[in-house]
């Protein structure tokens, strides 16, 4: 790719990233690749020569805010400088790959998943692209015109047996690639200069290594480290298999590689990441089969296993091991998933966190078998006690569905049952999110929203009881925190600083001086993951970035208030 848009400068690219953590060490990757490349990153986006939207599909609202950003990207680039490239990547790209040229003509190139680590060369190509159409009639691109013919697209998609087969093993048309630059002529072979360029993989197959150039976008103190991609499940609310591809393990080695880096570099707090972590190392097994989703079939294959075959449980034994003063934390496991060795495992880990990430997205019998989650209700009660027992101290994190296609009055009443008995530490609940081009979608039964959001404040309202009392059974314990940095007025108004117990700040204190707000840290301690659950305020003094002992004093309905020990 070219290195420099003139002779006195390289080129500047700047990346907006949405979605989730997942998505977010795709863009470091980008990032990585295009600093190797020597592209300058800047945040100002007037001064770039492109800029990157990487972008979420998950649910229609995650949709809907990928339109706008990309939308709002190609308005400013025409009110403000006209040869800047505009390029889409991410899942809005992969879901839609041969819809989006069409529907958005004024961007100009779409990049898929597959191909993060080349993102240099696209955005060569783009920026060249651009240059043509500078003198170009500017279009406008509404977006509501671009969204309802996106769902549109969907309720008519007209799937392929690539696309229906439930084993997820591909077809001829795994891991081919769809690259188109321009249009071609309907009379020549000739193509036009102002078509979007797009290169965007049918089914995903790449995974990152530790050789994968990353520049990371989180804090020294914590990282993402992604330990495989893809997903097998049949779940009939998702789409993530069709836009993420089948479950792929990077192999053990690489991932300890990428952690004594990671280590080395001064980061307190591993994230380990997938679609599915328990499913970590299944798919590197000779002949392996990936219809083994149910826990019974799943028992049986992590049985079968030879001596030295690579699971979660091997992985995060080798992590253990190194070292070093951090914390390992487990993202994204399926309850299907879990064996009594994870428990063993995770027990006797000191270094894996005592929390544990786990969405249920439903107790009912009938719900879970909608949703094609293959787990039992009794199955689910029986793990979480399983945990609970084998992992003294350990948190747990779900998240529900409320409002699924013919959930009742109830069915949704035993949901409200569990989460008052079942206690969790940490859960969120969703409203359905209604997605065409999935099973779900073409249900008979789907909700109105209004009954969906009252259902939503409704389960919140009972996990609110739950996690004041959470929150309360921490006063007067000394627990280990991972100091974030200064609390900003921001953080702290959000906290409801006015209801902190024993007057140890008030609200006047906030409005009247800043002194007094610089005194507060903000933290987390093991049952807080990242930008998800609560956080632990200090008075007083800690180093930032490492680890520290503090007492609990007071408590917010979430947030824990301590001082240092």
């Amino acid at each position: 790719m070219t290195k420099k848009i003139s002779s006195s400068r390289p080129l500047r690219v700047g990346l907006i990233s949405l979605g989730c953590a997942k998505n977010l060490v795709d863009a470091e990757i980008m990032l990585g690749s295009l600093m190797k490349s020597g592209v300058e990153i800047t945040n100002d986006a007037s001064s770039a020569d492109a800029v990157i939207v990487n972008t979420c599909s998950f649910i229609d609202s995650a949709q809907e805010e990928s339109v706008d950003t990309i939308l709002e990207s190609v308005e400013l680039r025409d009110a403000n400088q006209r040869g800047q490239a505009v390029i889409v990547s991410g899942c809005l790209s992969q879901r839609f790959r041969e819809e989006l040229p069409k529907l958005m003509p004024e961007v100009d190139a779409f990049m898929g998943i597959d191909q993060v680590a080349q993102v240099g060369d696209i955005v060569g190509r783009a920026i060249a692209s651009r240059a043509s159409k500078v003198q170009s009639p500017k279009s406008k691109v509404e977006k509501g015109k671009v969204v309802s013919r996106l769902n549109e697209l969907e309720k008519s998609r007209d799937l392929s047996d690539h696309d229906k087969e439930e084993s997820l093993r591909g077809s001829e048309k795994f891991g081919k690639t769809k690259t188109v630059v321009g249009a071609k002529s309907p009379t020549s072979n000739f193509q036009l200069p102002t078509a979007p360029i797009l290169d965007v993989t049918a089914r995903p197959v790449f995974i990152p290594d530790f050789e994968t150039p990353r520049f990371r976008l989180t804090p020294k103190h914590f990282a993402y480290l992604k330990i495989a991609e893809g997903c097998n499940h049949p779940c009939s609310f998702c789409i993530i298999p069709r836009m993420r591809g089948s479950h792929r393990s990077r192999t053990q080695k690489d991932i300890v590689a990428e952690a004594k880096a990671l280590i080395a570099d001064g980061v307190k707090e591993i994230n380990l990441i997938s679609q599915d972590s328990t499913y970590y190392g299944l798919d590197l097994r000779p002949n392996h089969s990936r219809a083994i989703s149910s826990p019974e079939k799943f028992n049986a294959a992590t049985k079968s296993l030879s001596a030295d075959a690579t699971t979660i449980c091997t992985l995060l034994r080798e992590l253990n091991a190194l070292k070093g003063d951090f914390w390992i934390r487990l993202l994204y496991t399926h309850p299907a998933h879990w064996t009594d060795e994870l428990i063993a495992t995770i027990a006797a880990c000191k270094k894996v966190a005592r929390y544990v990430d786990i969405p249920l997205q439903h107790i009912h019998e009938n719900m879970l078998e909608r949703m094609r989650r293959e787990t039992s209700q009794e199955y689910i009660v029986d793990l979480i006690q399983r945990i609970r027992a084998g992992i003294p101290g350990i948190a747990l994190r779900t998240t529900f569905i409320v409002g699924f296609p013919g959930e009742t009055e109830t069915s949704f009443n035993a949901l409200l049952d569990f989460i008052r008995d079942t206690k969790f530490e940490r859960l969120g609940v969703f409203a359905y999110s209604k997605e065409d081009g999935t099973r779900a979608g073409a249900m008979a039964g789907q909700l109105s929203d209004k009954v969906k959001q009252k259902r939503r404040e409704l389960a919140m309202a009972a996990q609110h009881k739950v996690a004041v009392a959470v929150s309360e059974s921490f006063v007067g314990r000394e627990i280990k925190i991972l100091v974030e940095g200064q609390a900003n007025e921001k953080q702290l108004q959000s906290a409801n600083v006015s209801s902190w117990e024993h007057g140890l700040m008030r609200e006047k204190e906030i409005q009247n001086s800043k002194f007094k707000i610089q005194n507060f840290l903000v933290g987390r301690g093991e049952a807080d993951a990242p930008d998800i659950d609560g956080r632990v305020y200090v008075r007083g003094k800690l180093p930032v970035g490492k680890f520290a002992q503090v007492k609990i004093i007071g408590h917010t309905d979430y947030d824990l208030i301590a001082e240092p020990v």
